[in-house]
């Protein structure tokens, strides 16, 4: 008898669930914990790590686990490779739903780095307004630089005092083009950092450095090792045996 874990936490992973639920799959929904008020799911849902790649896979055989959906963030490379691991030594099949990355168009003026550290080298030495739109558990390094006036935009209002002084904006996503480009104009934005995170909820902030001519510097998504992936939720169905009334 079938019986899916999703490890969500993005807005594909949301569609996903809801698809399932229509679907009458038996399935379990899970967040990392990171987010304080997660969106509600109509599926039965549990929050927190699984304690690693042997927490997993307990989990999975304790709960009779026969399909993983991993729907996380692109950047969170060690659930991911949990994943790959405990799926592995569980015998339990995998796929990942990960929207395709953004392509440079013309007219952009990227700077592609492999990770955040590169990310702060390549910041300008001269004070400039930064809009940093990574996330708050990688914020720390920029506080190398701290000449920067910085922008922050996080989910929830932040438990800890920053590294840095910076304006925080507390607000969730998806964003409009119209949104990100007041934003970007009443701060006189100058910089933009951001994980290549692909999809359209979070595209909007590129688009207005686009009609901005703001350079942006782009983090490559980090390497995984390879695993069965779909950039739809029509695609992770069609694998689960279902059909779905979902175009994407």
């Amino acid at each position: 008898m079938m019986r899916a874990l999703i490890l969500g936490g993005t807005a594909d992973a949301n569609l996903l669930a809801a698809e399932i639920a229509r679907a009458g799959i038996d399935a379990v929904y899970s967040y990392g914990g990171r987010t304080r008020a997660p969106a509600d799911q109509p599926l039965p849902t549990r929050i927190g790590g699984f304690g690693g790649v042997s927490g997993l896979a307990e989990t999975i055989r304790r709960e009779g686990i026969t399909h993983v959906i991993d729907a996380t963030h692109p950047f969170a490379a060690e659930m991911s490779r949990h994943a790959i691991e405990a799926c592995a030594e569980t015998g339990t099949p995998l796929i990942a739903l990960e929207r395709a990355p953004w392509s440079r168009a013309p007219g952009d003026t990227w700077i592609d780095v492999a990770d955040v550290d590169a990310a702060v080298a390549a910041l300008p030495e001269a004070p400039a307004n930064v809009f940093l739109g990574i996330g708050r558990q990688h914020i720390a390094p920029f506080a190398s630089k701290p000449q920067h006036a910085y922008t922050l935009r996080f989910v929830d209002p932040p438990e800890a005092p920053l590294p840095f002084a910076a304006d925080v904006i507390v607000s969730r996503g998806p964003f409009t083009l119209d949104g990100e480009l007041q934003m970007m104009r009443e701060r006189d934005t100058n910089w933009i950092v951001a994980r290549n995170s692909g999809g359209d909820g979070a595209r909007a902030k590129i688009d207005a450095a686009h009609l901005l001519g703001l350079p942006v510097i782009m983090i490559s998504r980090p390497q995984l090792p390879e695993r069965p992936r779909v950039e739809s939720v029509a695609e992770v169905m069609q694998w689960l045996g279902h059909r779905t009334c979902l175009g994407a």
